[in-house]
């Protein structure tokens, strides 16, 4: 029997930023922002479309920050209080998110390069269609975690748990879930090529059993 490939972890490096980053004026749509640090914005922080890098975002609260077809290279982000983040079609690359509390996390259709998001609670997350290469998700609790139609490579959990996740349509490659204390998912026979512990298949048996069409009798 052919041995199968060893499982590739996230590639990951922390975002490149100075040693000092002045304090940025307000975040703006469409805007070029450039090794600035932010503490507070504005309620509603419309940035959608904005090219942002080498920044910090420190311990800000809002209710929605959009981030749209926004461009992230070398950013950290610690601390945020947000109901929504809305970043459809956005694109990251080398950005960690640490710490806080995010009520809605919408990254679909976004394209996500060496990302981290370590020790966050968020009620809901989507990466529905998006393309992923090298994200961990660490000491993290998630409500539902939506990833359909996405295509994802090098993508690992520690030490998470979510309620719900959706992995419909999921192409994966190097995806590690035995990290991820997981209720429920929708579509079990999707996690095709993903890793899982023993406990979780033992655990997933009668979800996968009933995709698969498997009668299990006693």
């Amino acid at each position: 029997m052919a041995r199968s490939a060893p499982l590739a972890a996230p590639r990951l490096s922390a975002p490149d930023l100075p040693a000092r980053l002045e304090d940025g004026p307000v975040l703006a749509r469409a805007g070029d922002f450039f090794q600035l640090r932010w503490t507070v914005l504005e309620s509603h922080t419309d940035a959608a479309h904005a090219e942002i890098t080498e920044c910090e975002l420190i311990g800000p609260s809002v209710e929605r920050l959009e981030l749209t077809g926004a461009v992230l290279v070398d950013v950290e982000v610690r601390d945020l209080r947000a109901t929504t983040v809305g970043g459809r079609g956005a694109r990251l690359r080398r950005v960690r998110i640490a710490g806080g509390r995010i009520g809605t996390l919408d990254l679909a259709d976004a394209d996500l390069d060496e990302v981290e998001m370590r020790g966050v609670r968020i009620d809901y997350v989507s990466l529905a269609g998006a393309r992923v290469a090298d994200l961990l998700i660490a000491d993290c609790t998630i409500g539902t975690l939506d990833i359909p139609q996405a295509t994802v490579s090098r993508m690992a959990f520690a030490e998470s748990r979510a309620d719900d996740v959706d992995t419909r349509g999921l192409q994966a490659k190097d995806l590690d879930l035995r990290g991820l204390e997981a209720v429920s998912y929708l579509d079990p026979a999707s996690l095709r090529g993903a890793a899982l512990s023993a406990r979780q298949v033992e655990y997933l048996a009668p979800a996968l059993a009933e995709a698969l069409g498997i009668r299990v009798l006693d």
